[in-house]
């Protein structure tokens, strides 16, 4: 499932598309994605001007002129892609390729001079939603969910006052999106491995300058992800295609067996399950 860093590098190749642009039409070719759509979906953005495209943890937010915002997660295996006159631009495939067959495109956006956004879905865990703009931050998405790591709300006592008093292991207190908004299964094991802590640590335990160094981590795991462009994260053009290069840079996460970079003897990158997901750390050098 894409993480914070691959919905952020979406966002920045949809915004120059829709941002004051007007959805000038709307085509639905099924009656739902993992969730039904919501009541008159297509009448209530055609004709909305897009002023803004937003992230909220691994959900893409754009706010309509209307007072409403269009909510959508790109769950498993989702994609957009852009179409104008001259090429095709894609953004999808995290990890592993979802294909992009044509007759998994469920939502189509039609925008003001002539290009339009596909929304292709092979598994259908994704969905769309539309809120009153004045509700985003208490609608059923985003009440519960915990700051963003990247925002100016996010900081060390924030993150302790969130862990201090927790049993959980560390890896489990820091995916569940109360806590901290937008982290996945492979940006955990690398700020983990990143801070020396073993995700098996009692989120409580950790000490004052331990979750410090976290805090810290999270921030530059996720900024170094976005700048690569994402773990896996393919970007088509007509004619040239790059490919998101943060996997090559892996720390830990997919290198079970490897040694680890840290050199010690006995630093060989594990394997274990944590709450049905892999966990990749190193037993000598993080502790």
């Amino acid at each position: 499932m894409p993480e914070l860093p691959e919905v952020e590098t979406v966002r920045r190749g949809l915004a120059p598309v829709l941002e004051g642009r007007i959805l000038t039409s709307v085509e639905v070719r099924r009656p739902n994605l993992r969730f039904p759509f919501p009541d008159h979906f297509c009448a209530r953005l055609e004709g909305a001007t897009v002023i803004h495209l937003d992230r909220r943890a691994k959900y893409l937010v754009a706010h309509l002129d209307t007072n409403e915002a269009l909510i959508m997660h790109l769950g498993m295996s989702g994609r957009f892609s852009v179409t104008d006159e001259t090429s095709t631009k894609t953004f999808d495939d995290y990890t592993y390729s979802t294909g992009g067959d044509p007759k998994h495109d469920h939502v189509i956006l039609h925008i003001e001079g002539g290009s339009q956004i596909t929304y292709n879905d092979p598994r259908r865990f994704g969905f769309m939603d539309i809120i009153a703009s004045s509700q985003i931050e208490t609608c059923k998405h985003f009440a519960a969910m915990g700051p963003e790591p990247l925002g100016n709300n996010f900081n060390a006592a924030v993150l302790n006052n969130a862990l201090v008093w927790k049993k959980t292991p560390i890896k489990a207190a820091l995916l569940d999106q109360r806590n901290v908004a937008g982290l996945g299964n492979i940006y955990v094991c690398e700020a983990l491995y990143r801070s020396g802590i073993a995700p098996e640590r009692q989120a409580g335990s950790l000490t004052t300058l331990e979750v410090e160094t976290l805090t810290v981590q999270i921030r530059a795991v996720l900024i170094d992800a976005i700048a690569a462009g994402g773990s896996s994260l393919r970007d088509f053009a007509a004619t040239d295609g790059a490919l998101g290069s943060f996997q090559e840079r892996f720390d830990v996460y997919g290198r079970e067996g490897q040694p680890c970079r840290c050199g010690a003897d006995t630093g060989i990158v594990t394997r274990l399950v944590q709450s049905g997901r892999s966990t990749f750390y190193c037993p000598a050098c993080q502790r």
